[in-house]
C-alpha cells in the first residue's frame, strides 16, 4: 500500500545571504520553525524554493544541508528538475544517499512534451535511478505550460514504477483532480497545491497539501483542516477567506518573492529571490507591514 500524506507539507524558501549566495546555516533553524508549527514535511527546491534558479552545485549543497535535518522529525521531498533527466537522475540518487523520503519530478518545459506516454517514461528512467525513494510528479501547468492529461499520466504509470507515489496537483481542474483521487480505488497520493482554495481541495477529497502559505501561516491551515473535520464549513469558508486575503498580498506586492517578506515579518528572514523574479523595495514592504495588521496576520501566522 502506497503510504499517503495527511496534513500540510510546506514548501520552504531557499534562505540566501544580500549578496544571492545560499545561506545553508539557516536550514536547520528553518526546519526547527516548521517542526514547532506541526508542519509535517518540507518539499525542497521547488517553485518557492527557487530550484529552477539554482546551479546543479547549489541543488547538492542545498540538499545535502536538508539532508541533516534527523530523518523522522521531518517529512523531506526532494524537488529534482527539471529540463535535463539525467541531471534528474543524479539528484535523485543524491535524495536517496541522504535518506529523503520521496522525490519530485517537474516536466521537461523547454522541449515541451505533450504525451502522457513521454512524460511516465521520464518518471520511469529517473525514479529506476533511486528505487528506495518514493516518487511524485510535480504537475504546475501555469509554470511549465506542460498540461497534460494527469488521468492518461496515471494511466501509463500504474504497475510501471514500485516507488511511484502520486502526483503533486498544483492546477485548477477539480474534475481531473477528483479522478486522479479515485483513480485504481484511490490507489495513489494526490496533494493538493493550491493554498488558496484548499479548502476546496479537501472537499474533494484532498487530504494533504503542499504549499508556500504554510511556511508562515501553518496555524490558520492547522485550524481550517479541523473546522472541515468538524463539519463546521461556516468557520472553516472564514478560515479560508484569510488565506486568500494572504495569496491577495503576494498579487498585490509583486508575486512569488512576496513570500520572503512575509517570512521576514515573522523573524526568519530569508534574503531575496534572485532574477528574473523581481523584489519589493524597502518603502513597499514597510506598506506591506501595514497591511499585515489590516488583515490581522499575526493572529493566524506561524511562531518562531
Amino acid at each position: 500500500m502506497i503510504s499517503k500524506i495527511e496534513g500540510l507539507v510546506a514548501a520552504p524558501f531557499t534562505p540566501m545571504y544580500a549578496d544571492g549566495s545560499l545561506n545553508l546555516s539557516l536550514i536547520p533553524v528553518y526546519a526547527n520553525m516548521l517542526i514547532q508549527n506541526k508542519v509535517k514535511g518540507a518539499f525542497i527546491a521547488g517553485s518557492t524554493g527557487e530550484g529552477v534558479s539554482m546551479s546543479f552545485d547549489e541543488k547538492v549543497q542545498l540538499l545535502k544541508a536538508w539532508g541533516k535535518i534527523p530523518k523522522g522529525s521531518l517529512l523531506k521531498i526532494a524537488m529534482v528538475g527539471g529540463n535535463s533527466v539525467q541531471e534528474m537522475k543524479l539528484l535523485a540518487q543524491l535524495a536517496e544517499q541522504l535518506q529523503f523520503d520521496a522525490i519530485a519530478i517537474l516536466a521537461p518545459h523547454y522541449f515541451i512534451l505533450n504525451k502522457a506516454e513521454v512524460l511516465a517514461q521520464i518518471c520511469i528512467e529517473v525514479g529506476k535511478a533511486a528505487p528506495k525513494t518514493g516518487l511524485y510528479f510535480y504537475h504546475i501547468p501555469v509554470l511549465t505550460g506542460v498540461n497534460v492529461s494527469m488521468v492518461d499520466f496515471l494511466e501509463k504509470m500504474d504497475g510501471q514504477l514500485p516507488n511511484f507515489q502520486g502526483i503533486k496537483y498544483t492546477h485548477h481542474d477539480m474534475m481531473e483532480f477528483n479522478r486522479c483521487l479515485n483513480f485504481a480505488d484511490e490507489k495513489y497520493d494526490i496533494l493538493w497545491g493550491w493554498d488558496e482554495v484548499f479548502l476546496g481541495g479537501m472537499a474533494m477529497g484532498a487530504r494533504g497539501g503542499v504549499g508556500s502559505t504554510f511556511n508562515y501561516a501553518a496555524p490558520l491551515y492547522h485550524q481550517l483542516i479541523e473546522a472541515f473535520k468538524a463539519g463546521d464549513l461556516v468557520k472553516a469558508r472564514k478560515l479560508q477567506e484569510k488565506s486568500i486575503e494572504i495569496v491577495q498580498l503576494l498579487g498585490k506586492y509583486g508575486g512569488i518573492a512576496t513570500g520572503k517578506a512575509f517570512m521576514r515579518a515573522i523573524g526568519l528572514d530569508c534574503g531575496q529571490f534572485r532574477l528574473p523574479v523581481q523584489n519589493m523595495t524597502e518603502s513597499q514592504y514597510e506598506a506591506f507591514l501595514e497591511d499585515l495588521n489590516r488583515i490581522d496576520f499575526y493572529r493566524y501566522a506561524s511562531k518562531f
